[in-house]
């Protein structure tokens, strides 16, 4: 399946073909303008993921892409981070949003991530530099795990804010969901329990009755309906802001970091060095709050990820509407 999604992909690039979802509305510049003796026909192409938050940044570098006078083909809805990572690799996209702790785990292969945003980015930057890849620098936008708990419970649970709280709760009190995945990680539920002071399986610390083991996407609910006090999120999820939870600060730094940056193929970036200062502006406003935001509009609200990606691109001045 993977290798027939990489197909298709490649065979829709290769044909000058986009998909169904590559409509963006029409763009003007505006703090993002045309680059200076861009050759006519200048075309570059941009990739991401098939889920929600992928497919509002990969418009917005679309949109980015098209205001700078590029001809764009709109490759944004590619099944899978390894059929996106083989296109970059490949030389067939040549921009794409990702994040710092997938590279670092998943295709760079290494066993632990790194929870220093900054020292997590500049080893993913220096190892990925001889793929043929740029990292510029990242977001504070850091779509990482966590845990959250329904605001309407944090009065009844002392006022917890941090997972270091959690040990002080009674027993009885440390009530988790979570997912089989997360249940079962090397950064995930038991060595973050561990890392906090916890024993899962323990009487004394999280018993295996106090953990509710749910399908993928029913965490959120069942934590807001009271079905246990802490839920696994992530850290940019529109659900959050949708039911009023709270998350925990990761206040002992256990969670790698999982900040976006734009890659670029360094070829391009050669070629057209003026990319780094377009996307800069961009990266510059992108953080957790904001982008739950924009999550949540097209999850809860039901809104097109490219008109998301343009009303917010227009209202932060980088790019207008045609007259």
């Amino acid at each position: 399946m993977l290798a027939a999604s990489v197909a298709a992909a490649t065979t829709l690039t290769g044909c000058g073909l986009q998909p169904a979802t590559a409509f963006v509305p029409a763009v003007a510049e505006g703090s993002i303008h045309p680059i200076d003796d861009l050759p006519a026909g200048a075309s570059i192409t941009v990739t991401a993921k098939n889920f929600t938050e992928q497919l509002i940044l990969g418009k917005m570098a679309v949109l980015a892409a098209k205001a700078a006078g590029f001809d764009v083909t709109d490759m944004t809805d590619v099944p899978g981070s390894v059929a996106v990572r083989q296109l970059m690799l490949s030389g067939k996209g040549q921009l794409t949003w990702e994040y710092t702790g997938t590279a670092w785990l998943t295709y760079l292969d290494h066993k632990q991530g790194i929870p220093d945003p900054q020292k997590q980015f500049e080893a993913v930057r220096d190892e990925d530099r001889k793929n043929g890849l740029t990292w510029l620098p990242p977001a504070k936008l850091n779509n990482t795990y966590a845990l959250a708990v329904r605001s309407e419970a944090v009065k009844k649970l002392g006022g917890i804010t941090s997972l270091s709280q959690l040990k002080d709760l009674p027993v009885d009190e440390r009530t988790f969901c979570v997912e089989s995945e997360f249940n079962s990680r090397s950064d995930g539920f038991k060595p973050m329990l561990a890392h906090y002071g916890l024993t899962l399986g323990s009487p004394d610390g999280v018993p295996t009755k106090n953990v509710k083991i749910l399908d993928t996407g029913t965490v959120y609910t069942a934590t807001d309906r009271g079905s246990c006090n802490f839920g696994e999120v992530f850290t940019t999820d529109g659900r959050i802001k949708a039911l009023g939870l709270t998350v925990l600060d990761d206040d002992k730094h256990f969670f790698p970091a999982y900040n976006v940056s734009m890659v670029v193929n360094t070829k391009t970036l050669q070629q057209y060095p003026q990319l780094a200062d377009i996307f800069a502006q961009i990266t510059d406003k992108l953080s957790n709050a904001e982008q739950q935001k924009l999550n949540y509009l097209v999850d809860v609200k039901g809104e097109e990820p490219a008109t998301v990606a343009f009303d917010w691109m227009k209202e932060q001045g980088f790019i207008s509407s045609p007259q």
